[in-house]
C-alpha cells in the first residue's frame, strides 16, 4: 500500500524539513514534497543534518511552486490545521483521517496531507483545495504543534492505519506456562512455610487466606520459571534468616 504523499507547504527551516523527512521514514512514508521554500532548494546542510540518516527523502524531495502543482496528481487531499477555519468540510482527527486514507490508498491515486509553514499554518485559500480538514485532539490552550512533530503524529497513525504497527520484536519465553503440578506444589510450601512462622493470626482465617494468595498469583499467569523463581527467592529469605540467627546463637 502506498503511504500518503507529505506535502510542506513553504517551510521557513531548513532543520524542520530534516527532522520531516526523519519522522516520515521512522514509520515508512518516502513521499515528500515542497512547496515553494523560503530558503530556496537545495536545502542548506542542516536539513541534512536535521534528518538524521533520512537525508535521502530530503534529496529527493520534490519541489513545486504551488500547492496546486503539487497536488495536480492526487486524487484524495487533507489539510493540517489547528484552528477552525469555516469552511463546510469534514474535519477529521489523525486516526480517523488515516484510516480513510488508508481506504483510499488501496485504489487509484494518491493521498496527499499539506501542512502549512511553522509560524502561520495553511493560508484559507489553501484549506480550500483540500478534500477534509485535519486537525489535532490537542489542548485548546497551547495548540501549536512543530511541523516535524504534527508529521510525526500523522505518520504513526498512518503505520497503524495501514495495518502495519506490530510490535517489531517480543521478550522471549524462557520457559512456558506454569504446570499445575509446579503450581499447587509452590501452595503447599508457601502455606508450609506461613504455618511454620504462626502468620495466621486466627485459625479460622487460615482457608480464606490462602485462598486470596493463590488467586493473586493465578492472575499473575505464572510461566515455569516464574515459579522456580519465587520459591527461590522466598527459600533464600528463609534459609538467609536461618543462617543468620545461628552465626548469632539464637538457633532456630
Amino acid at each position: 500500500m502506498s503511504g500518503p504523499v507529505i506535502i510542506l507547504v513553504r517551510p521557513q527551516m531548513g532543520e524542520n524539513i530534516g527532522m520531516t523527512a526523519r519522522a516520515m521514514a521512522n514509520f515508512g512514508l518516502r513521499r515528500l514534497r515542497i512547496v515553494a521554500p523560503r530558503d530556496g532548494w537545495p536545502p542548506a546542510e542542516a536539513a541534512l543534518q536535521a534528518a538524521a540518516g533520512a537525508s535521502a527523502l530530503v534529496t529527493g524531495a520534490e519541489v513545486f511552486p504551488t500547492v496546486e502543482a503539487a497536488a495536480a496528481d492526487l486524487t484524495r487531499l487533507f489539510a493540517t490545521t489547528a484552528r477552525e477555519r469555516g469552511q463546510a468540510k469534514p474535519v477529521l482527527t489523525p486516526d480517523l483521517a488515516m484510516a480513510e486514507a488508508a481506504r483510499h490508498s488501496g485504489g487509484a491515486g494518491g493521498v496527499g496531507i499539506l501542512f502549512g509553514p511553522e509560524r502561520t499554518g495553511l493560508e484559507n485559500d489553501e484549506v480550500s483545495l483540500a478534500d477534509t480538514v485535519m486537525t489535532f485532539p490537542v489542548d485548546p490552550g497551547f495548540a501549536s504543534l512543530n511541523l516535524a512533530q504534527a508529521v510525526l503524529l500523522v505518520a504513526y497513525e498512518w503505520r497503524r492505519a495501514s495495518g502495519a504497527a506490530a510490535a517489531p520484536f517480543e521478550l522471549p519465553q524462557e520457559s512456558g506456562p506454569a504446570r499445575r503440578e509446579t503450581v499447587f506444589a509452590f501452595f503447599a510450601f508457601l502455606e508450609a512455610e506461613l504455618d511454620r512462622v504462626d502468620y495466621y493470626s486466627r485459625p479460622e482465617r487460615k482457608t480464606i487466606i490462602m485462598r486470596n494468595f493463590r488467586n493473586i498469583l493465578h492472575r499473575m499467569n505464572l510461566s515455569e520459571q516464574d515459579v522456580r523463581s519465587l520459591r527461590g527467592v522466598i527459600d533464600a529469605l528463609i534459609n538467609g534468616g536461618r543462617r543468620r540467627r545461628s552465626r548469632n546463637g539464637d538457633g532456630g
